[in-house]
């Protein structure tokens, strides 16, 4: 199985991202809020990344961002179907551990039900 994070499972347009922030539900972390949005259609699982400027500066959120990327990807085979999420990094992701990080993914998915107990 690839473990691949390609385009087509990425939220790319701002209208999905404004409807999965009218309609889905948020659970808050330390690092990160995870939203969460069940498709009406069982598609493919897709995932999007907000990085704003409070979180640092370039080299900062871009750091941020390749982690929870990589958070994504290692899970995506054990996403449930027809969901939509979105990881919003806060500020305090910038001097997180990626340890750390995936230690509340983890939860934050846990309490979503965005994972199957079995891949």
């Amino acid at each position: 199985m690839l473990l691949r994070f390609p385009k087509a499972a990425r939220l790319t347009q701002a209208a999905e991202f404004q409807r999965l922030k009218r309609e889905g539900v948020s659970i808050h972390g330390k690092f990160m809020v995870l939203s969460v949005f069940k498709h009406s259609t069982p598609r493919e699982t897709r995932a999007g990344i907000i990085t704003s400027r409070r979180v640092g500066g370039a080299v900062a959120r871009n750091r941020v961002r390749r982690r929870m990327r990589e958070l994504l990807r290692a899970d995506r085979p054990r996403f449930e179907r027809g969901l939509w999420l979105v990881l919003v990094a806060r500020r305090r992701a910038a001097n997180a551990g990626f340890d750390e990080l995936r230690k509340e993914w983890r939860y934050l998915a846990q309490r979503g039900a965005v994972l199957r107990s079995e891949p």
